[in-house]
């Protein structure tokens, strides 16, 4: 069943595609320019390896970067290059597939990030 607050038009032909959230076209969508500040840290980046819920694949993170979505997404290009890997941006943390966590330290510190390991 659909809830009654969910539905609404998703595509027009008039405006092309439409925002969910203000049901505006994509290019005028007034979510972008409201969108959550960056968490505040204490100023360290903190990258990790974790296999945690993925099978046994090993991930890297790395979280604490106070960075804008759009700046956080284009350092994860950058080191997803520099690794020759997949991997994303979820919720402001990079995740790489593979251990690549001394890789990606080496980068951070050379682009003048303090960096410390987290976990084991």
């Amino acid at each position: 069943m659909r809830k009654a607050g969910s539905g609404g038009l998703v595509y027009s032909t008039d405006s092309g595609r439409m925002c969910p959230a203000c049901r505006q076209p994509m290019a005028a969508c007034t979510c972008k320019q409201a969108s959550p500040a960056v968490p505040a840290g204490d100023g360290k980046v903190r990258v990790s390896r974790e296999t945690k819920g993925r099978g046994g694949k090993a991930v890297t993170l790395v979280r604490g970067l106070s960075l804008d979505a759009a700046a956080l997404a284009d350092l994860g290009k950058q080191l997803r290059t520099l690794c020759g890997t997949g991997g994303t941006v979820k919720e402001g943390v990079i995740e790489l597939q593979g251990d690549h966590v001394a890789r990606t330290m080496e980068r951070l510190k050379a682009s003048g990030w303090a960096v410390v390991r987290a976990g084991g």
